[in-house]
C-alpha cells in the first residue's frame, strides 16, 4: 500500500494532463485538490505553456479547417465525425497560435492606390456567345473573359450533359481548343455521352484528372479558350492536408481555378454537387468565390429542367430558362408556357390557367383541383407543385367565401407538367380551380386568373401584372380576372375583381 505522499506527484501529473486536454481522468482519486501542491487548472497550464514557450498544439478539423481548444469526436462546425486532430502550431516566440492572431495588425505595401468612386470609369464587358441561346440568356447575354461560373444541382439532373453541349457549341466558334476535365468519368464515358448527344467538335478536348496540379498542366499545355471542370468536389490539391470534397479542398481548388481564369482570361465553368440537405461542402460554400452561380433543377420523373441564375456579377441575377430532357440530350425550350398547360377540353372542371413569374420571365401555367367525397375519418388535403401551407389557406378562404363545406370533402391540388410554383399570384387560380370542382362548373379555357388572396378574401394585385397579361394575350387568352389597376391590354378583356367572393360569383353566373 503506497502512502498518500508518494501518490501525490503521480496524481498531480495525471490530473494536470486530463485538465489540459479537456478530458475526464479515469477513476476517482480520494485526495482533495488542496492536497495537491502542483495542481493547476487547464487554463493556467496553457497560460504557463504559452509564457514559457512550451510546445503545445491546437485541434483543427481536416474538413472545414475550424480550430478547437480540445479534441472532439465530431466537429461542431461541419458536423463531420473523426476529422479533429491535434496540430502543433507555434509562433516564433513559442506561443500558441489562435484565429485572428496570425496576421500583423500593421499593414504592408498596397497593390493599388485607392481612388474616388466618381473618377473610376467602368469599361464595357465584351460578351462571348456560346451559340447556346438559352444559356447565353441566363448569363445576361453571354460569357465574359475570365468569368467563373458555378453550376449547382443534385446528382443526375443533367449538369454534365448541359455543359458538354455548351462546350461543344462554344468550340464551334473558335479554332482554339476547349478543355473539358472530368474527375467523375473517364474519357471513354464522356465519349459515349458525346456520341449519344451529337457532340462532334474536334477541338473539344476531354481528360480525366483528380489532381489539381495535373489539371493546371493541361491548361499550360493547351491554353484553352474555355475550361470546364466536372466536378469541383473531385479535385484535390497536395498543398492541403484534407480529403477531396471537403470544405478546405473545395475552397482551395476554387480559389486556384479562379486565379487562373482571371489571369489568363479563360471563361471557366465549374460543376458543383449539391444535396437536399445542402451540405457545407456543396456549392453554397463557393458562392462568394465565383462570379456567377447557376442552379439546375427539375423533377427526376419529369423531362423539364430549369436553369436559374441566383448570382451574377455580369448580368441579372433572376433570369430563368428551360430545357427538356430527351433521348439525344437537353433541348432548349424558348417558349416553355406550352409545356405547363394541358390540352384540355373547354368543359373540363377543376382547372384554371394563370401566369407565374420565374425570375423575370412570365410563364403560363395551369392549376388543377379535385374535390371528392371524404374517404376517411378526416378529410385529406394533398398538394403537388404548390406550397402546401398556402394552398391550405386558400382552400379555407374559398370555403368561407363560397360555403362549399370543404371540411366534408377531400381536396387535391396540383400543377401541370411538374412545375413548382411559389408565386402568391396563383392563389386566385387555385381558388377558382377548387370552386370549379366543387360546383361542377368549368372555368372557360380562354380565361386566366391572377391575384394574391388574403385571409379576408381580398384580392391583391400581382407584381409585374402588365407583363403577365401581355404574355396571356400573346398565347391566345381573351379574358383575365385580376385585381383593380391592371389597365387595358390589346386583345384581352380584363375583369377587375376586388375579392374572392366576386370571383366566385362570376364563376357561378
Amino acid at each position: 500500500m503506497h502512502s498518500e505522499s508518494a501518490l501525490l506527484p503521480n496524481c498531480a501529473v495525471i490530473i494536470q494532463f486530463a485538465a489540459s486536454r479537456g478530458r475526464v481522468a479515469a477513476g476517482v482519486i480520494g485526495i482533495s485538490r488542496g492536497a495537491l501542491p502542483g495542481w493547476r487548472r487547464g487554463s493556467e497550464l496553457e497560460s504557463d505553456m504559452a509564457r514559457n514557450g512550451t510546445k503545445g498544439g491546437i485541434f483543427r478539423c481536416s474538413s472545414c479547417d475550424a480550430e478547437h481548444l480540445r479534441w472532439l469526436g465530431r466537429c461542431p462546425q461541419c458536423r463531420t465525425f473523426g476529422s479533429v486532430s491535434e496540430t502543433p502550431e507555434l509562433t516564433k516566440s513559442g506561443s500558441s497560435v489562435h484565429s485572428g492572431l496570425r496576421t500583423k495588425t500593421r499593414g504592408g505595401a498596397v497593390t493599388r492606390a485607392a481612388e474616388s468612386v466618381v473618377s473610376v470609369t467602368a469599361k464595357p464587358q465584351a460578351r462571348i456567345s456560346s451559340r447556346s441561346h438559352e444559356f447565353d440568356r441566363v448569363l445576361g447575354g453571354g460569357l465574359v473573359r475570365g468569368q467563373v461560373v458555378l453550376l449547382a444541382g443534385e446528382p443526375g439532373v443533367g449538369k454534365s450533359t448541359l455543359l458538354l453541349a455548351v462546350a461543344d457549341s462554344y468550340a464551334a466558334t473558335t479554332p482554339d481548343p476547349v478543355l473539358y476535365i472530368s474527375g467523375e468519368e473517364s474519357a471513354e464515358q464522356i465519349g459515349l455521352r458525346a456520341h449519344r448527344t451529337g457532340v462532334s467538335a474536334e477541338n473539344l478536348l476531354v481528360a480525366n484528372e483528380t489532381d489539381l496540379n495535373a489539371l493546371l498542366a493541361h491548361v499550360d499545355e493547351h491554353d484553352p479558350a474555355m475550361l470546364v471542370v466536372d466536378s469541383v468536389q473531385t479535385l484535390a490539391s497536395d498543398a492541403i492536408e484534407a480529403r477531396a470534397g471537403g470544405v478546405a479542398q473545395v475552397h482551395e481548388v476554387a480559389a486556384v481555378l479562379t486565379r487562373v481564369a482571371k489571369s489568363r482570361g479563360i471563361p471557366t465553368l465549374l460543376i458543383g454537387q449539391s444535396t437536399r440537405e445542402n451540405s457545407i461542402a456543396g456549392p453554397r460554400a463557393l458562392e462568394h468565390i465565383v462570379d456567377t452561380v447557376l442552379t439546375f433543377e427539375g423533377d427526376p420523373h419529369m423531362p423539364i429542367r430549369m436553369l436559374r441564375s441566383v448570382k451574377n456579377r455580369f448580368g441579372p441575377a433572376d433570369e430563368v430558362v428551360c430545357y427538356e430532357q430527351t433521348e439525344s440530350g437537353l433541348a432548349e425550350l424558348p417558349d416553355p408556357s406550352s409545356v405547363f398547360r394541358s390540352s384540355r377540353q373547354s368543359q373540363a372542371t377543376g382547372t384554371c390557367a394563370t401566369v407565374t413569374l420565374e425570375g423575370r420571365r412570365p410563364i403560363v401555367a395551369e392549376v388543377q383541383a379535385l374535390v371528392a367525397p371524404v374517404s376517411a375519418a378526416h378529410p385529406r388535403r394533398a398538394v403537388s407543385g404548390l406550397d402546401a401551407s398556402r394552398t391550405a389557406m386558400v382552400t379555407a378562404v374559398a370555403d368561407h367565401s363560397g360555403s362549399f363545406k370543404l371540411h366534408q370533402s377531400d381536396v387535391y391540388v396540383a400543377t401541370v407538367g411538374g412545375l413548382r410554383i411559389t408565386d402568391p399570384a396563383v392563389d386566385l387560380a387555385a381558388a377558382l380551380a377548387i370552386a370549379s370542382s366543387a360546383m361542377k362548373k368549368p372555368v372557360p379555357a380562354d380565361v386566366v386568373a391572377l391575384g394574391e388572396v388574403a385571409l379576408s378574401g381580398e384580392l391583391r394585385a400581382a407584381p409585374s401584372l402588365r407583363a403577365r397579361l401581355v404574355e396571356a394575350s400573346r398565347l391566345g387568352f381573351t379574358t383575365a380576372l385580376a385585381a383593380p389597376g391592371a389597365g387595358d391590354i390589346q386583345g384581352l378583356k380584363v375583369i377587375e375583381i376586388g375579392n374572392l367572393h366576386e370571383a366566385l360569383s362570376w364563376l357561378s353566373r
